[in-house]
């Protein structure tokens, strides 16, 4: 039997360095299908991980992420400076 797509969707206010991540959004099937099409519509990054969404599916909405979720989020938040930066770059060279 194939597994049921999950996602998870994180909110992260840069404003307060003290926060973590909160969860904001999850699901499975159907709705995972409605988060990732909802990121994608509106020009959010995905990042695909089984293993950290496994995870972040179990935190309760609306909650920052435990201490032991920060390393795994830590390499969410890495990828998405690194295409921060890949933008930035890319309308410096146009």
């Amino acid at each position: 039997m194939k597994d049921k797509k999950q996602a998870a969707a994180l909110e992260y206010n840069l404003e307060d360095p003290q926060g973590a991540p909160k969860v904001i959004a999850v699901g499975e099937g159907f709705l995972a299908e409605k988060i990732l099409n909802v990121a994608r519509d509106h020009g959010i990054p995905v990042l695909e991980d089984r293993e950290i969404v496994a995870k972040l599916v179990e935190v309760p909405l609306g909650t920052e992420i435990p201490p032991e979720l920060y390393e795994a989020v830590a390499r969410v938040l890495a990828f998405l400076y690194r295409l921060d930066g890949e933008k930035i770059k890319n309308r410096e060279d146009s």
